[in-house]
């Protein structure tokens, strides 16, 4: 039985919420109940609320995969490892012994929170919180279960296989929604989410959908014509080319490039042609080149499309 004096502490600190509950009473209506609203409309938790506090959604959990160019041509399948928190299997993610009692808890009536009342001059003022006596999750737990210590939740490695789509970009991350942490008091798991990270490929250049790679032709075979072994994501290739080819010219593989991502159609290759001059040359070389240089004319080194104006074709 609270004195007069007591009493009137209460109330000038509480209002008449203090002389009801002693400062504290049930939350009716706080976040955690907006937060059940908007997820009913919107399918997500307000602010990473899982409702109440005490029924906070699992949390996300991070895995990465890494893949070859060759591999993101055509999607693959790859078994991802990860740690995650799944409920408990001896309490069955109640967090108590079984066959021993769980309780509501008096304090917060359940709901994991409450909402303190105070006046000021300013009238009364509500601040919500959780509940000290459950710790927000509404139940009082007299013998923790015994694997657990009453978290309802233990941690266990998990291997899922995940299809991983054609044309995925680098750092790019594929949802795995509901297989994260197991939320608490039976809330919904979190998500898992699987960063790609595509290995660089000596061979090749990625710009979008379109890959580069380059062809060194010497400049007897970029003046004779040659056939040359270009690779390609499906496999070498052969690729013939014609007499005269000019150092930065680009040839385009039409749709050897990569797929679009969750789409139709694919990108090209487009293939730079680099012609490598000697560094050193034999006497005799010296005297060819000399010679083929005395004996040519205007008309040997006929002009040609510039080697930015080939860039802008390439790009066209």
């Amino acid at each position: 039985m609270l004195s007069s004096s007591e009493r009137r502490q209460l109330y000038d600190r509480f209002g008449h919420a203090g002389l009801r509950g002693g400062g504290f009473e049930p939350s009716s209506f706080d976040l955690g109940s907006l937060s059940d609203l908007f997820s009913a409309f919107f399918g997500d938790d307000l602010f990473g609320m899982g409702g109440r506090m005490g029924r906070a959604r699992g949390a996300d959990v991070a895995a990465h995969v890494e893949l070859d160019l060759a591999e993101v041509a055509t999607g693959t399948t790859r078994e991802v490892p990860f740690g995650v928190a799944v409920p408990c299997d001896r309490c069955s993610g109640s967090g108590a012994e079984p066959d021993t009692p769980v309780t509501t808890c008096p304090t917060c009536g359940g709901s994991g929170r409450v909402r303190q009342v105070s006046r000021s001059v300013f009238g009364e003022f509500v601040r919500a919180g959780t509940c000290p006596t459950c710790s927000g999750g509404g139940k009082l737990i007299e013998h923790p279960c015994e694997k657990c210590q009453g978290a309802g939740r233990v941690l266990e490695e998990r291997t899922l296989e995940v299809e991983i789509p054609a044309g995925i970009h680098d750092g790019q991350r594929i949802r795995l929604s509901g297989e994260g942490h197991a939320g608490s008091a039976g809330a919904r798991s979190g998500d898992v989410y699987v960063e790609v990270h595509v290995r660089q490929d000596e061979r090749f250049v990625r710009e979008g959908n379109d890959i580069y790679t380059t062809v060194d032709l010497t400049i007897t075979q970029a003046a004779l014509g040659a056939t040359m072994t270009v690779p390609t994501l499906q496999g070498d290739e052969q690729m013939t080319f014609e007499p005269g080819t000019q150092p930065g010219e680009i040839v385009v593989l039409r749709g050897r490039g990569l797929p679009v991502l969750q789409g139709f159609g694919r990108g090209n290759q487009r293939v730079l042609v680099n012609v490598t001059v000697p560094r050193r040359l034999t006497e005799d070389q010296r005297q060819l080149l000399e010679e083929f240089e005395r004996l040519a004319g205007a008309e040997t080194y006929e002009p040609s499309e510039g080697f930015f104006d080939k860039l802008k074709s390439a790009f066209r």
